[in-house]
């Protein structure tokens, strides 16, 4: 049967006489259990009233809900139902509140098709709708991503296929494109009086930013230049812009290399009637030099007192600065070794909410900020998390995420200095497993050239005196990530710390690793020398995390697996080719196994065709270089339809170990994505990689 015309766990048993595991009678919950509570998203509020929405994602069945003041109990607006597959994101009300608009399905491939991962025979679309605040049928206003609603209501600007496109929102004319313009256009961004639309045209090697007039019926490129760019904010006033100049050079635009300094990065203002702009602020050489991008809505705040908030890194750690529109010199707003993330402006422009690892470098809290200046003042603490903050329009009340060690992540509401409220008292389900959850230990060992790694460790709940259990490493993708202790805020790493404590309460002792490369401990750390395909610098982590476990007295040294996703897979298929002594079974979920041949086919890099060097070091740098020296077994599970990695990263894995008679097994998802868009999938895949750990590692 060939290898991707196989989608179910059926080909286990055809590999392994041993029957799958299953959760009756094993362990305190089952994986339906763990991954069962509804997942909070996109969590906005009306920038009217005190109304704030989200989306659930309730075991693959995604809806937009509401909560209204002034009691604030949550409903749903939109009922979809079943596990289909299809996203719901970038969620956003109108500006009177009454109605919400959102977009439906998944981005497109390379190939320019829409994720269809149930592999329906009618295919799949993605696009733009509106559903009322008080709940009925919704409207599709057009076929795109990315909407942007008018200050004035009357009409949504998105983009399809890189163009930008608008609809009126009543549904009176179908959806037209706005104007014509060269480049892929994207950051939409309407004036404070709704009469003109700014735009980001990227065009390779440089980008613009641009403003349509529809009353004049014109585009204006603001001060072009042979730089890049980006992230537009309008004024108050709606007379002038700032934005984001990046020096244009092949060392800024390489990726997945340390970028510990480059040509400055800067901020200009532009006055929009005449197109010229000025700088601002450039930003200093060595540190903070490249641009650090913050997670939110804008990377750029135009505050009260005309002043613009933006993130820099000039003492290695990603912060909030302010600077008069006019220039002048910077005020941090954050400081301390820590980083920010997850920024919002209150509505009266005075104030920033944020989440952040201030004084607990390993969870997220809450935090506010005077844009005139002035001490951070902390809004959560303790041992919870959370993160999402958004003030409501009427500028009472403020709405988060809040999540624990063993507290699924569910929205909640403050409204004024009262307690926290839970915004969906009963979402999650009577036989969710919380009592039955571990609390992970915060841990820190040393990798194999002494630095310090920080991780989580999950120990089972019934330890027995004396008693040496199998243990499973668990690194996350990205690389650009941080687990926590706790439910995460991300959904595929919600679901990656169910499966940690799925298999902790099989009898595994799990590590969850936050290797070098990822976040929230510094530009540095990040920025690791030679990491990935520049030298692949992290496996100093993966062994060193392997020595830790096989040293301490709860663990049997002999049967330590591996398991990740994505940038995981990569270590766990590295850790496995490299030491197959210390590693003795793997899980990989699409992983990357040759980082000459990934950046040929999804950076549209040929390092090879340019530099035979920099190629032959991110061969070196690859699993497939070392398979000559893999012994242990390895599962590989992967979609066909995966847009991050490439489905023949693991045929072609698959081929040379089956090559040199290593075991391989196999669970491939057809039409599937990289982050598995159907709950079920998940479910199947874990349940193979826990059936496949157990068999290989011992019970």
């Amino acid at each position: 049967m060939p290898l991707a015309a196989v989608g179910s766990f059926a080909l286990l048993s055809l590999l392994d006489a041993t029957p799958p595991a299953t959760d009756a009678g094993r362990g305190a919950f089952t994986l339906e259990q763990v991954m069962s509570a509804p997942f909070p998203s996109d969590l906005t509020a009306a920038s009217t009233g005190g109304a704030v929405a989200w989306v659930f994602d309730t075991s693959g069945a995604r809806n937009v809900w509401i909560a209204e003041p002034p009691g604030y109990r949550g409903r749903a607006v939109t009922s979809y139902t079943g596990d289909d597959g299809q996203e719901i994101a970038e969620l956003a009300f109108a500006p009177d509140g009454k109605s919400l608009v959102y977009v439906r399905g998944g981005e497109h491939n390379r190939a320019g098709e829409v994720p269809n991962p149930k592999s329906d025979p009618a295919g799949s679309t993605q696009a733009v709708h509106v559903v009322a605040a008080a709940g009925g049928e919704p409207r599709p206003v057009g076929d795109g991503a990315s909407p942007a609603v008018s200050p004035r209501g009357d009409r949504a600007a998105f983009v399809q296929k890189d163009k930008v496109w608008w609809a009126p929102l009543d549904g009176s004319e179908k959806a037209t494109q706005a104007f014509q313009a060269r480049g892929d256009c994207g950051n939409l961004r309407w004036s404070p009086d709704g009469s003109r639309l700014a735009f980001t045209s990227r065009r390779g090697d440089h980008g613009f930013v641009g403003v349509f007039d529809p009353g004049a019926k014109t585009i204006r490129y603001l001060d072009p230049s042979v730089d890049r760019d980006g992230e537009p904010v309008w004024s108050p006033d709606g007379r002038r812009l700032a934005f984001v100049r990046i020096p244009s050079s092949p060392a800024s635009r390489e990726i997945l290399r340390p970028h510990r300094e480059g040509p400055p990065w800067s901020l200009r203002v532009a006055d929009v009637a005449s197109g010229q702009s000025r700088e601002i602020f450039r930003a200093d050489t060595g540190r903070g030099s490249v641009f650090r991008a913050i997670v939110g809505p804008d990377q750029l705040l135009w505050v009260d007192g005309d002043r613009i908030v933006f993130p820099w890194e000039k003492d290695g750690w990603t912060h909030l600065y302010a600077i008069p529109a006019g220039g002048g010199s910077p005020t941090l707003l954050t400081p301390g070794e820590f980083e920010v993330e997850d920024v919002r402006l209150s509505p009266d422009r005075k104030a920033i909410l944020y989440s952040s690892n201030q004084d607990d470098i390993d969870r997220r809290h809450l935090w506010r900020v005077a844009v005139a200046g002035g001490r951070p003042v902390a809004l959560t603490s303790g041992a919870g998390l959370e993160w999402s903050p958004v003030a409501t329009g009427d500028g009472k009340t403020i709405a988060f995420v809040s999540a624990g060690p063993k507290k699924h992540p569910s929205p909640a509401i403050r409204v004024g200095g009262g307690p926290d409220q839970d915004l969906a008292p009963g979402a999650i389900p009577a036989d969710f497993p919380t009592a039955s959850l571990v609390v992970p230990e915060t841990v820190i060992f040393s990798a194999m050239d002494g630095l310090s790694i920080h991780a989580q460790l999950f120990r089972p709940a019934d330890p027995k005196p004396g008693q040496r259990r199998p243990a499973v490493i668990f690194f996350h993708g990205g690389s650009r990530r941080q687990m926590l202790p706790g439910w995460h805020y991300m959904y595929y790493y919600r679901n990656a710390y169910a499966m940690n404590q799925y298999l902790a309460s099989r009898g595994f002792v799990v590590l969850s690793v936050n290797y070098r490369s990822g976040i929230g401990y510094g530009m540095e750390f990040r920025e690791a020398v030679d990491f990935g395909a520049k030298g692949a610098s992290e496996y100093r982590d993966v062994a060193g995390a392997g020595l830790y476990l096989r040293g301490r007295p709860e663990v049997d040294g002999a049967h330590i697996g591996l398991w990740g996703g994505s940038y995981g897979g990569y270590l766990t298929a590295l850790g496995l080719a490299r030491a197959s002594d210390l590693f003795a079974a793997g899980v990989d979920l699409h992983g990357v196994h040759d980082w000459s041949d990934w950046f040929r086919t999804v950076a549209g890099d040929d390092i090879g065709g340019k530099n035979a060097a920099a190629a032959r070091l991110a061969f070196e740098s690859s699993p497939m270089a070392d398979v000559k020296t893999w012994r242990s077994p390895v599962l590989l599970i992967h979609g066909d339809d995966d847009r991050n990695v490439p489905f023949q990263q693991s045929v072609a894995l698959a081929e040379a170990l089956r090559e040199r008679g290593v075991t391989v097994e196999h669970l491939i998802f057809p039409d599937e994505v990289h982050d598995f868009l159907v709950q079920a999938h998940w479910i199947e895949a874990y349940r193979a990689a826990t059936d496949f750990l157990e068999r290989n590692l011992g019970k």
